[in-house]
């Protein structure tokens, strides 16, 4: 496979200090937390956040008239929430999250699925950038607005009809980024009422695990092959519970050259809340170490 350069879609925290003041770089905070953790991401980066950074509100930026979490809006909402921000077709965007890789990977995805490969996740997040004692700053950022057309890429989004008809054809592998507890059914999802369990045919390869536990940095190729090794050649979309942390594993394969990836944007929320629908038990296909 190969593999991407750094600076293409990775930057670490001494890359963003020297090109913090560049004219056509946006930095982007796009922390999220579930709603069991009683944190406010919008609150917190008020309080604190990279100099010049704009808050990315995923749940904004999102298809508001659907009963699922943030699903990814249409491209003429996307473009003028992202105008909005003040980045344009030129602006070169690097995105982070207050845990290190979590939600960042969201914003990441949904910005090359409307066609905009000019985008970046800062290694480490926010905490990498704490450990390097770099500068924070409080209250909200305003950039001019811009214009920004969306140009979107269908093949980056599976929808719940995609994923009934892989049931048949099997012709994409599909991973699954939840906690093992939540993939195998043993453990209870954090929405009320949603049964835990996974995607028949489904594999579990938990988020975290493509990242470096006590840094929160991604992997380096040769550990991210590892966890990736029992993929085929068949194409991928990665699941999770609400499509946040899906994205993640999508990161982690493009980092290694995988373009044929997409995610299920609605995820198990979707999946599993319709009534009859397919569950599987049990730890799966494929439960790497990590």
């Amino acid at each position: 496979m190969m593999e991407r350069d750094d600076h293409e879609s990775l930057v670490d925290a001494e890359w963003l200090e020297r090109h913090l003041r560049d004219d056509d770089l946006c930095v982007v905070d796009a922390s999220w937390h579930l709603p069991n953790t009683g944190r406010d991401a919008g609150r917190e980066y008020l309080a604190a956040h990279i100099p010049g950074a704009v808050f990315f509100d995923i749940d904004r930026v999102a298809d508001t008239d659907s009963q699922l979490p943030h699903m990814l809006p249409d491209a003429g909402h996307f473009a003028r929430e992202v105008g909005r921000l003040g980045i344009d077709n030129d602006t070169r965007v690097i995105v982070y999250d207050s845990a290190g890789l979590f939600s960042a990977a969201r914003v990441w995805w949904m910005f090359r699925a409307f066609g905009h490969a000019r985008v970046a996740i800062l290694d480490g997040g926010l905490p990498a950038w704490q450990r390097q004692g770099l500068p924070l700053e409080a209250g909200p950022v305003e950039r001019p607005p811009a214009e920004f057309t969306a140009r979107p890429e269908p093949a980056a989004v599976w929808t719940r009809a995609d994923v009934q008809r892989n049931l048949d054809t099997g012709s994409a592998a599909v991973i699954d980024a939840r906690p093992p507890g939540r993939f195998a059914g043993t453990d209870p999802e954090p929405r009320p009422g949603l049964p835990s369990g996974h995607i028949p045919g489904s594999r579990n390869i938990p988020f975290n695990t493509v990242t470096d536990s006590d840094t929160g940095c991604v992997l380096a190729p040769a550990e991210l092959r590892e966890r990736f090794a029992d993929l085929d050649d068949r194409p991928v979309v990665c699941s999770c519970g609400t499509g946040v942390t899906a994205c993640v594993l999508a990161f982690a394969l493009h980092r290694l050259g995988r373009d044929d990836v997409a995610v299920y944007d609605g995820s198990w929320t979707e999946w599993a809340a319709r009534e009859g629908a397919p569950i599987e038990t049990g730890p799966g296909k494929h439960s790497p170490s990590g």
